[in-house]
């Protein structure tokens, strides 16, 4: 039997695709689940965005291009990080990976050493903290309370940052919280990263398209343009443009962490799909008419599944500024009782409660190292988010009665 490397003991595997995966085997046994698990739009890609991957097909697009990129699609990306947010990055100083998750591995990859601290604002996405340790480094979470809108207060950032911290992990809208950093917050903690030269920034801006009034997305490089030369900007184009399953994400930054990143791919990857490459570029240079649309839908159904979970007994949510998630206390149902007698321990078990007695799939807060809570994704129709709320209501009244 070959042997694993040590480093994989202190490995988890993604909660959120083993959720995913338990929802679908439940459903290929002929199960009725409602999957409100998985980061994915309900959406179908644009048209247009999908002709153009067609069109790339038939014109024989197909072989390999530089690993960083199709120079026309860097091009594209400083363009519209341009038009968006008046930054000004060179082609050159741009890569295009296989998502925004690679582009986030091959940067901790190029720049980690043994001892060197990734700050981690928690509730987080459930790979920052797998990704630092597997590329050698320590992360270093930060518990960011409720009550404070689930964001990272200057004072946590100071109290964090030791000789040995090379990185904050910056994810904003925030996934699985939904958490949108102002201006003000951004500057506030741009404030303290200027008296901190070896702290560089990792700005996760995955969802920056989907933001909801009176919210609105900032960027960093933006607010502190002082600090461009200490950030990476990572984005793709999975969630604003419903591609998911096209694969493509994108960093900018310094040229130098640039070119490392693509010595990284070109040893493990090389480029990513030539034909979702092409795609990739109708999305970000072509007409953005869907995107405000998909925001405006989500909008609604954000307002729709918070209206009815927070009149759920045992459970409350915050009201999400961005993406399509809602982070939901279930601390009030732990240490009630299912039917059968067993206790809902934890959020774990109030999730695996959720899924295997009424059909509803979400993801434990643990799995964000957050206990106590469970993200639900509302990125379904409006009549599948009802009839989930139904089934979530269902279980929480029954464990309700059990300890009345």
């Amino acid at each position: 039997m070959t042997a694993l490397a040590s480093r994989m003991a202190d490995i988890q595997p993604s909660n959120t695709a083993a959720m995913t995966a338990r929802a679908r085997a439940l459903r290929a046994a002929g199960h009725d689940i409602i999957a409100l698990s998985q980061g994915e739009p309900d959406f179908d890609t644009p048209t247009p965005i999908a002709e153009a991957g067609i069109s790339a097909i038939r014109d024989r697009q197909t072989r390999y291009t530089a690993t960083a990129g199709l120079p026309e699609l860097r091009q594209a990306i400083a363009g519209r990080l341009k038009t968006d947010h008046g930054l000004d990055y060179a082609a050159d100083a741009i890569i295009v990976g296989t998502g925004a998750k690679q582009v986030l591995f091959n940067a901790l990859l190029a720049t980690l050493d043994a001892g060197d601290e990734v700050i981690i604002p928690a509730p987080c996405w459930v790979s920052y903290r797998e990704m630092v340790a597997l590329a050698g480094g320590t992360p270093v979470v930060i518990d960011c309370a409720a009550a404070e809108g689930f964001k990272l207060t200057p004072a946590q950032l100071r109290d964090a940052i030791t000789p040995a911290t090379k990185w904050l992990l910056l994810n904003s809208p925030s996934n699985p919280t939904g958490a949108v950093y102002s201006r003000r917050e951004l500057a506030a903690l741009g404030k303290v990263l200027k008296q901190h030269d070896q702290v560089s920034v990792l700005c996760d801006d995955i969802y920056e398209k989907l933001v909801y009034p009176p919210a609105r997305f900032a960027s960093l490089a933006v607010v502190m343009p002082e600090l461009q030369d200490r950030i990476l900007v990572v984005n793709g184009v999975s969630k604003a443009h419903a591609m998911t399953g096209w694969r493509i994400g994108y960093g900018a930054g310094p040229r130098h962490l640039i070119k490392a990143m693509a010595t990284i791919q070109g040893h493990t990857t090389s480029n990513a799909s030539t034909i979702s490459q092409h795609a990739a570029r109708e999305a970000i240079a072509g007409d953005q008419a869907h995107v405000p649309d998909f925001a405006k839908a989500l909008h609604e159904r954000r307002d729709l599944i918070c209206d009815r979970l927070n009149r759920v007994p045992g459970l409350s949510c915050r009201l999400p500024d961005g993406a399509f998630y809602v982070f939901v206390s279930c601390r009030a149902l732990l240490g009630t009782r299912q039917a059968n007698g067993q206790t809902i321990a934890n959020d774990l078990d109030f999730a695996l409660y959720l899924l295997e007695r009424f059909g509803v799939a979400t993801v434990p807060g643990s799995s964000f190292l957050a206990p106590g809570f469970v993200r639900v994704s509302y990125a379904a129709a409006p009549e599948t988010l009802t009839r989930a709320c139904n089934r979530i209501q269902a279980a929480c009244e029954a464990l309700v009665r059990e300890v009345a």
